[in-house]
């Protein structure tokens, strides 16, 4: 049409501006297969447009390697043959199913928690929970390396006093909280992800906890952390519940999602159950958007099934085995990596044109992997973000470091 020449053409100035930034995603891979793990080899994955080549997936955040087991689709089929493939409506008005308050009741119990709620996505999770947590007098606190959930949601939240400390640091974030007890807050409000997720690295949250606890006397409302463990729930811990685990805290809100370790699709919150009737009441996007899918909700109970016995200590296990063994291997090839229990592993390259080389080179022998460079990071925090998954295998593991070390320093 017509009409919308000048917008398109606008967009399009705007999309060119994107590329000459170095900030154009460009085309997406797109799987047209899976072929399952068989002998010393995990998933192979086949792609629109190059053939009947193989690709080992290793920018995956399925971190279990949940996703394609059997049982995990049967509950999903289950759920949904018996109720359909959508909620129909949203929570309240007819869109709560059983299954979708007996998952909340696992999770909550999963976490220790009096209850929780889940929506249809952890990045509408943040949203939801934050903009509702803000109110005319809250003073906001946040890692300078938070997630954009993070950073849009306070945005979106339009809180009236705002800080950011330096990543991790415990002496920056008194800073900040000095200087909401200064003000005119009545609350304050500290986020953080448990899990950085282009570095792997975690937050110190027993010790975060215990400073945003101390100021709590100094506030009418309070100061409680907020913790986005998107990427540690399911994947690191001795049992699988995340950066809590590691680290030893208990903290007031926690954020986690049912799309990257439990291998299904959306987002939950589990806090006292007097907050999470409160969000119930206040979160938009809770209240006018439909639930995960009856599916989705038996699938991801199926999952916490398997992460609680026997069988998920061992995925775990292997998990952190296969993450060792990725990292050793960068080591012993000469490369930088940020080293951890999570698998999140970062190649660190320092340089934008080398990053893109390397994740060519690997594109042409079989590995998807995905590129961190100027402006997502940092000039100089150039890297490659490598995720291990448990359906990797060390043939797959020793396939991938053969790629890289093949790759021309």
């Amino acid at each position: 049409m017509k009409i919308m020449k000048k917008l398109e053409a606008a967009l399009a100035a705007e999309l060119e501006k994107l590329k000459q930034e170095g900030r154009m995603k460009g085309k997406e891979e797109i799987i047209v297969e899976v072929k399952r793990a068989a002998g010393s080899k995990g998933p192979r994955y086949l792609l629109k447009g190059r053939g009947s080549k193989e690709f080992i997936r290793m920018n995956s955040n399925s971190y279990l390697g949940l996703a394609l087991r059997e049982d995990m689709i049967a509950a999903d089929e289950e759920g949904t043959r018996r109720f359909g493939v959508g909620p129909g409506a949203v929570r309240f008005i007819s869109g709560t199913f059983k299954a979708h308050r007996d998952l909340e009741h696992r999770l909550a119990a999963f976490h220790g928690r009096e209850d929780a709620m889940i929506f249809s996505a952890a990045y509408v999770t943040v949203g939801g929970v934050i903009t509702s947590l803000i109110s005319k007098e809250t003073f906001v606190v946040s890692d300078e390396l938070n997630h954009n959930s993070i950073i849009n949601a306070i945005k979106l939240g339009r809180p009236p006093f705002r800080a950011v400390y330096k990543h991790n640091d415990l002496g920056d974030l008194k800073r900040c909280l000095d200087e909401a007890k200064a003000g005119a807050a009545k609350r304050v409000l500290v986020v953080t992800d448990g899990i950085f997720s282009m570095r792997g690295d975690h937050a110190p949250l027993k010790e975060i906890l215990e400073l945003v606890h101390s100021y709590d006397e100094h506030f009418a409302e309070g100061a409680f952390l907020v913790v986005d463990d998107s990427h540690g729930v399911g994947a690191c811990g001795r049992t699988g519940r995340g950066t809590e685990e590691m680290t030893g805290a208990r903290v007031d809100v926690l954020i986690g999602t049912l799309g990257k370790a439990y291998g299904v699709n959306g987002g939950y919150v589990t806090a006292s159950r007097a907050l999470i009737t409160y969000l119930r009441e206040h979160a938009a996007m809770y209240i006018y958007s439909n639930p995960i899918t009856v599916g989705e909700a038996c699938a991801t109970m199926k999952a916490l099934d398997i992460l609680e016995s026997d069988e998920g200590a061992k995925i775990l296990e292997h998990l952190r085995a296969m993450t060792k063994r990725f990292e050793d291997g960068l080591v012993k090839l000469g490369y930088e990596t940020i080293p951890g229990e999570h698998p999140v592993t970062p190649l660190v390259l320092h340089d934008t044109d080398r990053t893109r080389a390397m994740v060519a080179h690997l594109l042409e022998n079989g590995v998807l992997a995905t590129g961190m460079t100027f402006p997502v990071v940092p000039r100089g925090a150039e890297e490659i973000r490598f995720q291990i998954n448990a359906d990797h295998t060390e043939a797959d593991i020793d396939e991938v470091l053969a790629a890289i070390g093949s790759f021309g320093k």
